[in-house]
């Protein structure tokens, strides 16, 4: 696992540049809000999501999440179609703040284009893209 700045970014999973991790896991990817977005976005008291069955595009917006002081875009890292968004998030957003990467997952996508898709993504033992990534995203709220 890399940490950095005392985040952690985990070794097995694919980090997008707009705040949001994949993790293969057999024929799916699940998606999640890393966990430097989730401390500085402060305490999430909301989310949407679009329902499973849409289909998603990489880049583009999945939802929406909602902080006291922030109101912020999900952009899904991975394009396909969405088979599952975390039920858990519906009574309590702030898992996200509390299990970025476990409890806290956002959804859950078929990948259509799998390989290209992740060619994209920084990968989690790749520090040095990482650290230069975060230095820029915190240069951006100074």
């Amino acid at each position: 696992m890399v940490k950095l700045d005392g985040y952690d970014f985990p070794d097995d999973m694919y980090f997008h540049k707009d705040h949001m991790w994949a993790r293969v896991e057999g024929d799916k990817v699940k998606t999640g809000y890393n966990s430097w977005a989730a401390e500085a976005a402060g305490k999430l008291v909301s989310i949407k999501t679009r329902p499973a069955g849409k289909k998603v595009k990489a880049g583009k917006t999945l939802g929406s999440v909602e902080s006291g002081k922030w109101v912020g875009s999900l952009k899904v890292p991975i394009t396909g179609t969405i088979a599952e968004i975390n039920p858990a998030l519906k009574g309590s957003p702030s898992i996200i703040n509390d299990s970025p990467y476990d409890t806290g997952w956002v959804a859950l996508i078929e990948p259509s284009d799998l390989n290209a898709d992740l060619a994209q993504l920084m990968k989690g033992d790749d520090s040095a893209a990482l650290e230069a990534w975060l230095a820029e995203e915190k240069a951006k709220t100074e």
